[in-house]
């Protein structure tokens, strides 16, 4: 920004102007926008404007305070945020609404990622930064934030197509998967008790589905009772994938719990949707048993495709990875050390008279097991006064050979899909598992839920996949200043845990960029400290409004980094 002095003679006099102007590029051409006209204020105090502007540190200190700052409002997380919707075009998908209502869930979705809160305490804050002064919506009540979202979900179909398009197309892969949270109160159309994975069991909850891309990109959410299972909402996804979106061919990829065995047959009977998942405990041994799966294939090896009579049209693919081997034997023995002490306190209690009756020696048992996971594994005799225990030696082995195994179940030709691609594809469902994350954790928080009506719910999801959306962008675009591996390379074998990159374990070790200039930080951290980057209003003590003019803080080294990587200035926005 700067003063730009404008002289127009007029008739036999001469007219002088002072502008507060900014320079930008738009289109590769260099254009100038007016921010404030600074005419009727003493020339002392324009030059005062003047030399500010132009970094003089001494400026305001040899004016002898004239000026005075009215109000300072964080701005460069909003920034970074709402820069980044902008660039991705989501105005534009959602295009023109009643009233404020496009504005209004623009904010919501910015404030989701900057200040996660309810929609009553999201209309209180938003005057707090320059949020709502730039989507003009500073004097937004919750009623409207409400209206807004009923506007939303009418356009959820609409945009949900349109990202669809942009990142999937026939013959994708489409990652699918399902998470729960709870809610609050008693009212909640959609609320019931049902299988947590907050560990909120006294809590009612919602389930939700979120369809991903490849990568982990949020492209599309459905929301459910709580009480759904897990495989019941996929029909809903297929008909959102196939029906709305229009995709044909797609591979969907989705874990054990949710592509069931039934629910393999019904997407064989929908057609056009190629499938991978796993195959449960259970289902591996009854394939080592029956000879189908020879252990000895891995002596030298860590993958191998094999055929089964049990699984007829698809193709097993099937992976030893030897540390998840070594943890998994490692937590077992632990597990299994822990229960013991647990169960000889019990021995003692027995033969101390302190517990008699059967009944109350297997409800302490009962306790100790359950709380392992552990019951499986040990043998016990109870009786009136007397209670003894050992391991299933046999058992235990028998589970331990299975070790580090799990085997992959596809639809899909090896011409087209080559085992260590099943492998791969399997594995991005860990993006969709990151994307949950995200969601419900203190990057969205998506929970707990303070709605009551079922589509305010719904709606309430959506702008949660909205902000998903852009922040998956932000991260990538930001990932030098984060504990990202910024060049993951590339996996060699598709079993073995992914590797990070060199460069990624130096700035993990260092806390430091790559060119060991600056902090590197979570996504949070450095959000947090672009937030301090503020924009502040100043006018000549005494003045009225209309004196007074806006001007940002300098950036930190951090904060011009993070701006240069997004690829746009905090003032432009």
């Amino acid at each position: 920004m700067h003063v730009a002095k404008i002289v127009r003679p007029y008739k036999d006099r001469v007219y002088v102007y002072h502008f507060v102007r900014q320079t930008y590029r738009e289109d590769g051409r260099v254009k100038h926008r007016t921010l404030a006209n600074l005419s009727h204020l003493p020339p002392a105090v324009i030059e005062l404007v003047r030399r500010a502007l132009a970094g003089d540190p001494l400026a305001l200190e040899a004016a002898d305070g004239p000026l005075e700052v009215r109000r300072s409002l964080p701005h460069g997380h909003v920034a970074a945020v709402l820069g980044m919707l902008r660039s991705l075009g989501l105005e534009t998908l959602l295009g023109p609404g009643p009233g404020r209502a496009p504005a209004l869930v623009a904010a919501m979705v910015v404030a989701r990622i900057c200040d996660p809160a309810s929609k009553l305490a999201t209309a209180g804050r938003l005057a707090d930064s320059t949020l709502a002064e730039r989507l003009g919506v500073t004097d937004a009540s919750p009623d409207e934030l409400y209206t807004a979202l009923d506007w939303l979900l009418g356009r959820q179909p609409a945009v949900e197509a349109a990202l669809a398009a942009r990142h999937l197309g026939p013959g994708s892969l489409v990652l699918y998967d399902v998470s729960s949270t709870y809610v609050t109160g008693r009212a909640c159309e959609l609320a019931a008790h049902g299988y947590s994975r907050d560990h909120r069991a006294d809590r009612e909850q919602v389930v939700f589905g979120l369809v991903c891309d490849p990568a982990g990109r949020p492209l599309a959410v459905e929301a459910f009772p709580g009480n759904t299972a897990d495989p019941a909402t996929l029909e809903t996804a297929l008909d959102k994938l196939q029906r709305t979106f229009g995709l044909s061919d797609i591979v969907l990829a989705g874990d054990r719990g949710m592509l069931t065995s039934a629910r393999i047959e019904r997407l064989k009977e929908r057609g056009g949707i190629g499938w991978i998942s796993a195959l449960r405990a259970p289902a591996i041994r009854g394939l080592v048993e029956s000879g189908a799966l020879q252990l000895g294939l891995f002596d030298e090896r860590d993958l191998a495709e094999i055929a089964s009579p049990d699984f007829p049209g698809e193709r097993l693919v099937v992976c030893r990875n030897p540390v998840l081997a070594a943890e998994r034997t490692r937590k077992r023995d632990a597990l299994l050390g822990a229960t013991e002490r647990e169960l000889e306190r019990v021995v003692h209690q027995v033969e101390r008279g302190r517990l008699r009756s059967p009944a109350a020696i297997g409800l302490r048992v009962g306790r100790i097991l359950d709380r392992a996971k552990m019951a499986k594994h040990f043998e016990l005799t109870i009786s009136e006064g007397a209670f003894g225990y050992a391991r299933k030696e046999t058992a235990i082995a028998a589970e331990a050979a299975l070790d580090g195994l799990y085997v992959l179940r596809t639809s899909v030709p090896a011409e087209r899909l080559p085992a260590p691609s099943v492998v791969t594809a399997y594995k991005s469902l860990a993006h969709a598992e990151r994307a949950f994350r995200n969601l419900k954790t203190v990057e969205l928080e998506v929970r707990p839920i303070y709605h009551y009506k079922a589509d305010r719910v719904r709606a309430h999801l959506f702008v949660c996949l909205l902000a998903a959306y852009v922040g998956w962008h932000l991260e990538r675009a930001l990932a030098p200043l984060l504990f990202r591996d910024e060049a993951p390379p590339v996996r060699v074998d598709p079993v073995a845990p992914a590797p990070r990159s060199a460069a990624a374990r130096r700035k993990d070790r260092r806390q430091r960029t790559s060119d060991e200039e600056l902090p590197v930080g979570s996504f949070r951290t450095l959000l947090r400290h672009l937030a301090t980057l503020t924009e502040n209003r100043i006018a000549p003590r005494g003045a009225d409004e209309a004196a007074a003019y806006t001007q940002l803080t300098l950036p930190t080294p951090l904060q011009a980094r993070a701006f240069e990587l997004l690829g746009f200035a905090p003032g432009s926005v």
